[in-house]
């Protein structure tokens, strides 16, 4: 079955084809990170707009690069949680709409759900096994059963630490977006400049728990406090030392969930998934087996969301024409069985 996904979450235009939830037929994304670079993070205004100009040129040129019309298309799927309002409901109008019009199935599917199933587009990954989520609006550990049975075992209780870094960047000028920049400036830095603090998140019901607003006040404001003698005070000093503590703090919770749930296999998944150093510290663990999706697949793109409604079709589930759009998800909690399509 080949499944047209389209993506518009936040600020790239996303539509791509894929045929039994793994074959990438074609896979197309337009960045519009150039006309949100002047204001140092996306403008929800400018992103909305741009979907709506871009949305039928990204999804016909899928078609074309695949070779395909809508009649060669079993199913259309959309993104319609979380996102910024305007720009997710673009694509899910869209979706449905043209999903109407050719008288196709239509299925609304979780963003998250589909950063997680990324690393299946290239890789066989047998359930269970844990996944970190971790993005500009999300920084999640869970255990994950099923491409939609998913247990949040801990998430951040403040910032996401996709956040921190575009936070922290946006401050000392470094450009948007965030991640990029500190990550290739950390590279030419010494981790070892700053001793930048840890947060204390210890009781039980934290176990698996992040915290990233302190950190990123500590880079921003506090900064001098924190260098180490003999250690010039550089930019990329900083990054490196900021990079560093924010990677080990997702990693000491991620390996505690290893620890108590025996589970030796890690799927990431969200954009900071592409993070350098976050792929080095994993690496380090030969005890597990870490897996993360190519880096065309770590930013937003329409063949996760094709991916995982390849499953959702094939198990015979639909979405309905009423289907809308939600900005935010409450139940990312920890006990949570199963995310919301």
């Amino acid at each position: 079955m080949r499944v047209l996904g389209i993506e518009s979450s936040c600020d790239e235009t996303a539509a791509a084809i894929v045929e039994d939830g793994r074959k990438i037929i074609s896979n197309v994304v337009a960045t519009q990170i150039p006309f949100h670079q002047i204001y140092k993070g996306v403008v929800p205004e400018i992103a909305s707009r741009k979907h709506a100009e871009w949305i039928l040129p990204v999804v016909k040129q899928s078609l074309d690069q695949a070779g395909m019309t809508l009649n060669d298309v079993d199913a259309i799927a959309a993104t319609n949680r979380p996102g910024l309002m305007g720009s997710l409901l673009v694509g899910l109008t869209f979706g449905k709409t043209l999903a109407w019009s050719v008288n196709k199935p239509f299925i609304a599917v979780n963003h998250m759900l589909g950063h997680l199933y990324a690393a299946h587009l290239e890789n066989d990954i047998p359930y269970p096994y844990l996944g970190l989520l971790v993005s500009g609006g999300h920084s999640i550990i869970c255990k994950v059963n099923n491409f939609d049975d998913i247990e949040v075992l801990g998430t951040t209780v403040d910032d996401s630490v996709g956040e921190a870094f575009d936070k922290v960047s946006k401050f000392y000028g470094l450009g948007y977006p965030g991640g990029v920049i500190i990550d290739n400036l950390a590279k030419k830095g010494d981790p070892k400049s700053c001793a930048f603090p840890v947060p204390k998140l210890d009781g039980e019901e934290h176990r698996y728990d992040m915290s990233f607003s302190g950190l990123k006040t500590a880079v921003i404001h506090q900064c001098d406090m924190f260098w180490k003698p003999g250690f010039e005070h550089t930019t990329e000093n900083m990054c490196a030392a900021f990079q560093e503590t924010a990677c080990r703090t997702l990693t000491s919770r991620l390996f505690r969930a290893v620890e108590d749930t025996g589970l030796k296999t890690v799927v990431a998944g969200g954009g900071v998934a592409a993070n350098s150093r976050l792929r080095a510290i994993l690496a380090e663990r030969k005890d597990l087996n870490c897996i993360f999706p190519p880096l065309k697949l770590c930013g937003d793109n329409g063949a996760m969301i094709a991916g995982v409604a390849y499953h959702f079709l094939k198990r015979g589930d639909r979405s309905g024409w009423n289907t809308t759009a939600c900005a935010r998800i409450p139940q990312f909690k920890r006990g949570l069985k199963k995310f919301d399509r």
